[in-house]
């Protein structure tokens, strides 16, 4: 969802996904880096960041393509200052469709009431 939420979608999120082009079973890279800049380890892929923030790496998204692929269509936002590219809305509606879980079915209509509005709103541009 942080990606919606940065894309404008009125919603709250626990924690900040973040995917990463890395073969899973190199996770430790990616943790110890974090060790490194003071986060805590809460999981196999999830840190705590200092100020608290949750971070959970994922390294595939289920119902999308590879990362090269959706790197290309990624759109550019602003995440506590850095750039940052996010999946865009159309994509992270088909990622939590193939999931199918309770809590991702539960932010379809609103990810949808919003990609309807930006499509309506262009239209009338």
């Amino acid at each position: 969802m942080s990606g919606a939420i940065l894309q404008g979608v009125p919603a709250s999120t626990l924690d900040t996904d973040f995917w990463v082009d890395l073969p899973e079973r190199q996770y430790m890279r990616l943790i110890n880096l974090s060790l490194t800049l003071g986060a805590t380890q809460i999981r196999n892929t999830v840190i705590a960041l200092r100020n608290g923030s949750l971070v959970n790496f994922l390294f595939s998204m289920t119902g999308l393509a590879s990362f090269a692929t959706e790197w290309k269509r990624a759109k550019r936002a602003t995440l506590c200052g850095p750039p940052v590219k996010v999946v865009p809305l159309e994509r992270i509606i088909r990622s939590k469709e193939c999931l199918g879980r309770p809590k991702d079915l539960a932010h379809l209509p609103l990810l949808r009431d919003v990609l309807t509005g930006r499509k309506v709103l262009k239209r009338r541009i």
